[in-house]
């Protein structure tokens, strides 16, 4: 174990052993509404601490009228946020009698950045919860103590971000059928930044910026894991993190993610992207993301039609799957964020996304419209009970509008289903998760685009085929084929079947065959 590794790990599990103070309160899979936030707060209190003096100086010096009072108290904080309150963790412990009171002061002096994520955290809900129960006072007198201190100069923001994030795991392992829906597998997001960054060059040139966009972003870990795979190639590498989530909480755990780390929080944003694209006509060199499975759009139809009437110029050229199932609107969404000089996309499906819908069926003309367009590169196949909400098989998409010349108009297909480790203890229904060696297999099959036991490749025209109709002729009962005064055979409609025919045979097809 690394001295980074240790570092992280006992500071996270000195952390979440506060939520020995909520037994009896909370229940397990509730700890994390709690440790979660507050873990924020006493990193943003730390980090302020230093400046804290002259800032409430300035704030007193500048009224909220003043137009350029914000920019002002965040240069003199010399951080991206501040707070204006006279309170902070230590002095909340003097009036024990109005802790709840001086809290709520305390978290209203944060600057609108830090309100945002303690609004979709749904803080002031704890906050009277643990006061109604009289565990608040204890609950913030453990964050004082030596084993939650958070300040920069005992935690480097590159360790608090790691400490954050294995308290989002622990907090996520807890509530897992209830998490799985925002929360991707650290090994699977390992595998999928694997992927999209493996033949990137230009990557740790340290003067080119380069972005990374996640349309259901969730706790922000694929955002996370690109950064970091950037920082590793170079250390002075720069990735610019966007991201769109739809989950109150999860929205705020990536935003605080992000402003633990020192990045940008206003590239992350709250909404429903199918409905309401918050980052319109913005395009990024990669796209990474795993949208929900099975989710119906129903909610999101009128905004959805509205875009499809744009045509090429909408985000849904394409047109809609069945109402059902909103994945292929995900990809879609993925594609019209591709640069027109190149970017890559890594997505994760279903097999619904995958074979749901016959020729000429919404599911159909969108993945015709990839493929046809020369957009996917290489399809996946996991193995199944890798998730924490589903067992079923899943598939991780590489689209790229800049392949290489020996990938250009073919897909490679390959077959991971075995690479696996079966988990010692189950996590909802995840039963199986990926080593390092499977990763770097996996990756390496990809690179290396040769067909062998695991990989095949296909011309892009192998994924098209025709839809026939097969009629069969009603028979007399000399079973003679039965006929009608023009002398045209008679189909029996009890008989009617379907047949789908590569395009690539050469046949004269015609939308209904009749078999003698």
């Amino acid at each position: 174990m690394s001295n980074i590794t240790k570092i992280v790990s006992e500071k996270a599990s000195l952390i979440w052993s506060i939520a020995d103070k909520l037994v009896g309160v909370y229940k397990p899979h509730e700890y994390g509404d709690v440790i979660l936030p507050l873990t924020v707060l006493k990193r943003f209190d730390s980090v302020l601490s230093d400046t804290k003096d002259k800032v409430l100086e300035m704030s007193k010096k500048y009224p909220e009228t003043f137009a350029k009072r914000d920019f002002i108290l965040k240069e003199t904080a010399g951080q991206k946020f501040y707070n204006t309150s006279k309170y902070d963790f230590k002095k909340l412990l003097d009036d024990p009698d109005n802790i709840e009171e001086n809290f709520y002061n305390y978290i209203n002096g944060y600057s609108d950045e830090v309100k945002d994520i303690i609004k979709n955290f749904d803080l002031n809900k704890q906050i009277e919860k643990m006061s109604g129960n009289g565990i608040l006072y204890q609950v913030i007198d453990t964050f004082n103590s030596e084993k939650a201190n958070l300040h920069p100069s005992y935690v480097s923001n590159i360790e608090m971000g790691y400490i954050f994030e294995e308290i989002i795991r622990r907090f996520n392992e807890l509530s897992n059928e209830e998490a799985g829906q925002h929360y991707t597998p650290r090994e699977v997001i390992e595998l999928m930044v694997n992927l999209i960054f493996e033949d990137e060059e230009d990557l740790a040139d340290s003067s080119k910026i380069k972005t990374v966009y996640d349309g259901a972003c969730g706790t922000g870990g694929m955002l996370t894991a690109s950064m970091e795979y950037a920082k590793k190639l170079n250390s002075s590498s720069r990735m610019l993190c966007y991201g769109q989530e739809l989950n109150a909480q999860t929205y705020a755990i990536c935003k605080a993610d992000m402003l633990i780390k020192g990045e940008d929080s206003n590239n992350i944003r709250h909404g429903n992207t199918l409905s309401g694209d918050l980052f319109p006509g913005e395009t990024f060199d990669y796209i990474i993301m795993n949208p929900p499975f099975g989710i119906e759009w129903k909610n999101e139809k009128a905004a959805v039609l509205k875009e499809v009437e744009k045509g090429s110029d909408g985000r849904f050229p394409a047109g809609t799957p069945a109402i059902s199932d909103s994945q292929l609107l995900f990809l879609q969404n993925a594609v019209s964020k591709m640069k027109p000089e190149g970017s890559k996309i890594a997505i994760v499906h279903n097999g619904s996304a995958l074979f749901k819908g016959d020729a000429g069926s919404g599911e159909s003309e969108i993945r015709r419209y990839v493929i046809e367009n020369d957009l996917l590169d290489c399809i996946i196949q996991l193995p199944n009970d890798m998730f924490y909400n589903t067992g079923i098989a899943t598939y991780i998409w590489i689209l790229s509008n800049k392949k290489p010349g020996h990938r250009v108009g073919k897909v490679q297909l390959i077959n991971a289903s075995e690479f696996y480790n079966k988990m010692r203890k189950n996590l909802g229904s995840k039963r199986n998760e990926l080593s390092k060696e499977h990763i770097d297999n996996i990756t390496k099959i990809y690179g290396d685009f040769v067909e062998n036991e695991y990989s095949k490749i296909f011309e892009n025209e192998y994924f098209g085929y025709r839809k026939v109709t097969v009629l069969q002729p009603e028979l007399n009962e000399d079973g003679t084929p039965n006929k009608n005064k023009k002398g045209e055979y008679i189909p029996n409609k009890e008989l009617t079947d379907t047949e789908n025919i590569p395009l690539q045979e050469k046949t004269n097809c015609q939308k209904n065959i009749l078999i003698i």
